[in-house]
Order: C-alpha cells, then sequence, then structure tokens
C-alpha cells in the first residue's frame, strides 16, 4: 500500500483544496492576468478562510470578466450594485470597489513597469526567496518584505493590500516558498517542477 503525500498542515481533506496546494500554491506566476486575479482573490479573502473564496472562485471568474483588469477597471456605480447581488461572490461593497479601483492601478502600474509582474516581483530581487519552515507555526503572517509592498501599493492607491495580504498574495504566487519541509511540494518546487 501507497504511504499518502504528505502535505502542509493547513490543507483539509477536500479534493478542490488539495488540487490547489498541490497545483497551485506557491508557483511562481509571471502572468499579469493570473496575478490580478489573485491580487483580487487575496483581498476578496480578508477576514475569511481561503476556503470559501476557493469555493467561490469560478464565480469570481464570471462576475468579473475572467479577471480582466481592462474591464474591470471600466466597471460603474451600476455594476457594483449588479455584483451585490452576485450570490457568487463575497458581497462586501467594500471589496468589489476595491477589485474595480485596483483594476485601475494596476493598469497604471503596468503603464509605469511594463508589467504588474516587473513591478510585484522587484520586492523578491525577481527570484523566490525559499523558506525552509519545518512547521506551520513558524511561518509567518507578514514580513519586513509583505509590510514595504503594502506601503507601496497603498501609496499608488490600491487597497485590500495589508501586509498579512501581501503576504498571502506572495505565498499564492510563488514570491516566497512556504511550503514546509515535509511537505511533499517543498522539494517539487524547489527543483522546479510545476
Amino acid at each position: 500500500m501507497q504511504e499518502p503525500l504528505k502535505r502542509c498542515g493547513w490543507v483539509t481533506d477536500s479534493p478542490l483544496y488539495r488540487d490547489y496546494h498541490d497545483r497551485e500554491w506557491g508557483v511562481p506566476v509571471h502572468d499579469d492576468h493570473a496575478l490580478f486575479e489573485r491580487l483580487v482573490l487575496e483581498g476578496a479573502q480578508a477576514g475569511l478562510s481561503w476556503y470559501t473564496i476557493l469555493r467561490k472562485r469560478e464565480q469570481y471568474r464570471e462576475a468579473f470578466d475572467r479577471f480582466d483588469p481592462v474591464q474591470v477597471a471600466e466597471y460603474d456605480d451600476r455594476k457594483i450594485e449588479e455584483l451585490m447581488t452576485n450570490e457568487g461572490i463575497v458581497r462586501n461593497r467594500a471589496k468589489i470597489a476595491s477589485a474595480v479601483r485596483n483594476a485601475r492601478c494596476f493598469l497604471q502600474v503596468q503603464q509605469e513597469f511594463g508589467s504588474f509582474d516587473a513591478y510585484i516581483w522587484q520586492f523578491v530581487g525577481g527570484h523566490p526567496i525559499r523558506n525552509r519552515w519545518e512547521s506551520l507555526q513558524e511561518v509567518p503572517a507578514s514580513t519586513p518584505i509583505s509590510e514595504a509592498m503594502s506601503k507601496d501599493l497603498k501609496k499608488r492607491g490600491f487597497t485590500f493590500v495589508g501586509p498579512t495580504i501581501c503576504y498571502a498574495l506572495m505565498q499564492a504566487t510563488g514570491m516566497v516558498q512556504d511550503h514546509v519541509t515535509s511537505c511533499f511540494r517543498h522539494g517539487e518546487i524547489a527543483t522546479g517542477k510545476f
């Protein structure tokens, strides 16, 4: 009988959660479209469980035009009101308005840096930070880098980008490798098996 794979302790038995952990979390993301999606979803998650957002991800994709920042930046008050009636997403006006505002700021960053990828990855020098945590208790909620990122994003007009949200974004997009050392993905990601 094959021994079950060891995963990070935050992963539940949910196939959706396991799949996210096994295929996405911690994998370096350099696509602006995917980075915008993660930025919106991490902001939506504030105060909620990540599983709640993960279950609603497809509905978010439909509601927010597949996370096209150009389209989302054009949303007006009427569109925000429409989104407030969408039961498939978190119906929090501040979070929905933040997605629209952040899309506009995202486009400005793209203009200034050529891509959001070039901007966001500069905080880690363009390469993932490879941590070697042995337990979940060692993993920080934020770091000086996520604090600097948060400060700069806020200065540029972004909202729902506190240091903890920024660190979660860094983890999700592979800017930082936070799979614990006993997790099978730690070694895979370290050797480039995405």
